[in-house]
């Protein structure tokens, strides 16, 4: 892992990324014994340019970064790093320094439309309509695009397949907003179980 320290005055940005959602977190810049002191301690240390200084990342708030994985880009100037924080990370009280808002991929922008159609009464809206059905209705066409879906996989057409598993994640969003309960909720308890 040969990164080219030559440029910028000796600093490359690093990109820090939760290991496991994804969501980009902050940038911060290292100099090469900020990058050493990360690989070898496994907690993110950075290269503070106001303190002039090497800085580990929650040595004062205790919201340390733990490293799982070190990526170089292309041109090995810059560094991506994969990361568990303990906490909130941005110094404003977020959890990102890029906001609250999580990046986490099309099921979440899925989930927020599901919401908004449900949320705005929208007339035309299927997802609206069955919500409008109750509680039994979305539970019962969740149990019904599983069993298709379960059909599916013992047959050989992985488009047929594919479908089906897409129906069914569709509408256990569905269910979860019908029960009001997040995805990132799931996730959470996923999450938990893999500590």
């Amino acid at each position: 892992m040969k990164i080219n320290f030559s440029k910028n005055d000796g600093l490359v940005p690093v990109i820090i990324q939760d290991k496991r959602t994804l969501q980009v977190l902050m940038l911060g810049y290292m100099n090469e014994e900020a990058f050493e002191k990360t690989k070898n301690d496994r907690i993110v240390t950075f290269f503070s340019r106001s303190k002039n200084r090497l800085w580990t990342k929650g040595e004062e708030s205790g919201n340390f970064l733990t490293v799982k994985n070190i990526d170089i880009d292309c041109d090995q100037d810059t560094i991506l790093i994969k990361a568990v924080p303990k906490n909130i990370v941005c110094h404003t009280g977020n959890f990102s320094c890029f906001g609250e808002k999580d990046s986490k991929g099309f099921l979440y922008e899925l989930e927020e439309k599901i919401a908004q159609r449900i949320d705005e009464k929208v007339e035309d809206s299927y997802t609206y309509s069955l919500y409008q059905r109750g509680i039994n209705k979305v539970a019962q066409k969740v149990g019904e695009e599983a069993v298709e879906l379960v059909i599916e996989a013992k047959d050989n057409n992985t488009d047929l397949f594919k479908n089906e598993a897409a129906d069914l994640l569709y509408h256990f969003l569905i269910l979860l907003k019908s029960k009001n309960i997040s995805l990132n909720q799931i996730e959470k308890i996923l999450l938990d179980r893999n500590n």
